[in-house]
């Protein structure tokens, strides 16, 4: 019992030594954009480029029409909402 408690204080120091000398750097975050079924876009760049309208949206796939064409074209999810943040500890590690 004594070894067991003696154990835990041991690696309780050796935890929060990891997380003290994580370094911070400036992070781009990527997420998956939450597309819905009406909504309008504009793309800048790629082969996608342009204005379009959702009108179909799956677990894996997005349907976008072109304004202006009215051909639909559906791809896998392609878009990412971006955010930048400073200070982030990187790399993150799952938890």
């Amino acid at each position: 019992m004594a070894f067991a408690l003696l154990k835990i204080v041991v690696e309780i120091p050796k935890r929060l030594y990891r997380v003290i000398k994580m370094k911070k750097y400036d992070v781009i975050n990527f997420r998956p954009y939450p597309f819905m079924v009406g909504q309008k876009l504009h793309i800048d760049g790629g082969t996608r480029n342009g204005d379009w309208e959702v009108i179909g949206v799956s677990d894996r796939k997005v349907k976008l029409r072109c304004p202006v064409s009215l051909r639909e074209f559906e791809w896998n999810r392609f878009c990412y909402f971006v955010e930048e943040r400073s200070g982030v500890v990187w790399p993150q590690r799952k938890e």
